[in-house]
Parts: structure tokens; C-alpha cells; sequence
């Protein structure tokens, strides 16, 4: 993902497609709403959307004077939100492999089975419409993300009402929207292809990048390798953090943490009281470890059999467990795609967890109320 950035960065891709979306950006509301938009597109997978979408907008909002810490908001609220609500996505070909796994679903109906609990999965669908909201003002700066705007009104910035695009692409004609629209879209076949597997997505989609770029002389083919290795050393940081997170996964695993919680809390489940326990304890479970697929392996074959015998249907069970997993991926500070998000977007790890954390407890607290009131009817 890294080499696939730098090839867009190093011939002004990135540039070329920015320019042609703040053609049509008016203001720093409109800015943002593209970049949710283009959050929508590209769903096959977190990591790809919190690169992507990050660096393509980021030259957009920056001449209108949008933080960069509301951009990374925008692209992890999108991110895994997004996955999660897609069939067509690695989060979706996951969970689906895992209730078949567990014996929750037979074989090869653990897809519709996801498919079903999607209506449920309440977290990811508030957290991608708060959004929209967020943009155009209906949803108040809150907390950090409010000192962050304070601090902004103090620099010089373009105006709104007068937006000066003429220096977003310094790319010459030769430099148009395909440049990073092809890429794009042989990662997205390319994924599909080879179902879903995203590894192979990319490594194509970068020779394919290659290739493009190569062909019409748009960088030398030297300097196209050059930037291959640039994006890898670009993107060790990001993942140092991600590989501690893992270890500190790990560790909690052997320790027995999510079996030993999920057990204290059995003897007080109902069925109107488990959605929700389920969804705030694995959500904080989420959370504390920065694990949104591991911890919940060893949950669907503990969680599911106890929604049956209390009378909870499969797909409301199934809801609850996902939206832990996705607001452990979005709210966790040290998660991977909000490690990917800051690095996309361009801003700081901890300043881009500090400024959505009030968002993301906001849709947490209305998921938990909508998961109780479904369950109560």
C-alpha cells in the first residue's frame, strides 16, 4: 500500500485527482463531503480506504483550511464502518468464514448469514452517517477536534467563498484523473479476482501502476522502483505500532482476557439485556487491545450459542459482535486503521484518536439505546 501511495505521490496522481474534486468543492463542507463520498467507493477494504481516500483528499482540505485531524475523522469513520456494512468486502469474507467455522452457520451459508445481521450492525451505520453531519456543522466540533479548529482560525488561510485551486497540481497536462483511477480500479478487480485477497490486489495493482506510468514516460522506470522502496521505508513507522499492537493482542489472548469477561457476564444476560452487554463488553474488550478480528474468533462460538438458549435471534447477536469490532477498530488508539488513517491523512496517531474519540462514543451510546430497543420489541 505504501509503494502503490508513493507512485501516486511521486508523479502527482494524488495531485491530479484532487484538483479535479476541488473543482467541484466550494468549501471546506463541500471538502469534506467528497472525501465521505469517495470513503463510500472504495469499501473493499480498511487499509486500502485509509490510505487512499487520506492522501488523494488531503491537498483538497488543506486549501480549505480543514485540519487534518477532521480529514483523518472523515477517512477511519469510513474505513472499517464501511467494510463492515459490505458484503464485498475482506471484513465481510472473514466473518463469514469464521461463523462457518465455528459451526454457527453451515457450510457456505455463512455469507448470508452476515448478509442478514447487516440491517443490526448499528455502530457502522451511525458512525458513517455522522459524517455528513459532522462536515456540514449539524454535529458541533467537540472536545480536541474543537481546539484543533480554535487554533487553525489563527493561521492564514484561502477563503471559503474564493477557493484558488490554480496551484493544487503542479502535474503538467500529461497528469489527468485516470492516472489514479486505473490503479485504483485494478486493485479493486484485481481483489475481487482473486477472492478478495487484497495482498494480491495490491502487488498486481502496483505493477499494473508501474506499467502505466512507465509506458506514457511519466516518471523514468528507475525512479518508479525508487518510490516502491520509498513507500515500504514510508510506511514502517505505521507498522512498528501495528505489530506492537499485535503483540499486546497476543498477550492478552494467552492471559485468557476476552473468555474470562465474557464468562463473568453470562449469569446476568437476558434477552433484552445481551445485545447489549455483548456489544458493550466486547466493544471495550475491542477497544483495550486494538483487536478487531482475533478477539472475536474466540467470541462468535461463545456468544452465539448463548443467544440461542436465551432466545436472541442469530443476526441481532451477529450485529452487536460486529459493531464492537468495527468501533474497536475505529475508537482504538493504537488500532491499525487509525494508525493508517493519521498516516494517510497526514497528521499525528494520537492526535487523530483524541479528536474522534467524542464521535465515536457518541455512536457507540446510540447503538448500545438501538440495540436495547430492538431487543426489547
Amino acid at each position: 500500500m505504501g509503494s502503490l501511495i508513493a507512485l501516486f505521490q511521486q508523479v502527482g496522481a494524488t495531485n491530479a485527482f484532487s484538483h479535479m474534486l476541488a473543482a467541484r468543492a466550494k468549501d471546506g463542507k463541500s471538502a469534506l463531503l467528497y472525501t465521505w463520498a469517495l470513503g463510500l467507493l472504495i469499501f473493499i477494504d480498511d487499509y486500502l480506504n485509509a490510505l487512499a481516500v487520506g492522501s488523494a483528499m488531503r491537498k483538497v482540505t488543506d486549501k480549505f483550511g480543514v485540519s487534518r485531524e477532521k480529514l483523518a475523522y472523515v477517512v477511519d469513520s469510513t474505513a472499517a464502518p464501511i467494510c463492515v456494512l459490505m458484503p464485498i468486502s475482506t471484513w465481510a469474507v472473514f466473518f463469514a468464514g469464521v461463523l462457518e467455522a465455528s459451526d454457527v452457520a453451515l457450510a457456505g451459508e455463512g455469507m448470508s448469514l452476515y448478509i442478514s445481521a447487516i440491517p443490526y450492525m448499528l455502530y457502522p451505520w451511525i458512525a458513517a452517517l455522522m459524517v455528513p453531519l459532522v462536515a456540514i456543522g449539524g454535529v458541533p466540533d467537540l472536545g480536541m477536534m474543537k481546539r484543533v479548529k480554535a487554533k487553525m482560525a489563527n493561521e492564514t488561510h484561502i477563503s471559503d467563498n474564493q477557493p484558488d485551486t490554480s496551484q493544487l497540481s503542479e502535474d503538467g497536462p500529461r497528469v489527468s484523473t485516470y492516472h489514479f483511477l486505473v490503479p485504483i480500479i485494478a486493485l479493486l478487480g484485481f481483489s475481487a479476482w482473486f477472492d478478495l485477497d487484497v495482498q494480491i490486489g495490491v502487488l498486481l495493482a502496483v505493477a499494473v501502476t508501474i506499467a502505466l506510468y512507465g509506458v506514457q514516460r511519466l516518471m523514468a522506470w528507475a525512479d518508479m522502483f525508487d518510490a516502491v522502496l520509498d513507500g515500504i521505508k514510508m510506511m514502517v513507522p505505521a507498522l512498528t505500532i501495528v505489530v506492537v499492537a499485535f503483540m499486546f493482542k497476543e498477550v492478552n489472548d494467552l492471559l485468557g482476557l476476552a473468555p474470562y469477561v465474557i464468562k463473568n457476564v453470562t449469569p446476568y444476560m437476558t434477552p433484552v439485556l445481551l445485545p447489549v452487554l455483548v456489544f458493550a463488553t466486547m466493544a471495550l474488550i475491542s477497544f483495550a487491545t486494538g483487536s478487531s478480528w482475533g478477539v472475536f474468533v474466540i467470541a462468535i462460538p461463545i456468544v452465539l450459542p448463548l443467544a440461542a438458549n436465551v432466545g436472541v435471534s442469530a443476526p441481532l447477536a451477529i450485529g452487536a459482535l460486529l459493531s464492537a469490532s468495527a468501533f474497536g477498530s475505529h475508537a482504538c488508539f493504537y488500532s491499525d486503521a487509525t494508525v493508517l488513517s493519521a498516516q494517510g491523512s497526514g497528521c499525528g496517531v494520537m492526535e487523530h484518536a483524541l479528536t474522534q474519540i467524542p464521535y465515536a462514543l457518541i455512536a457507540a451510546a446510540i447503538a448500545a439505546a438501538g440495540l436495547t430497543l430492538i431487543a426489547a420489541l
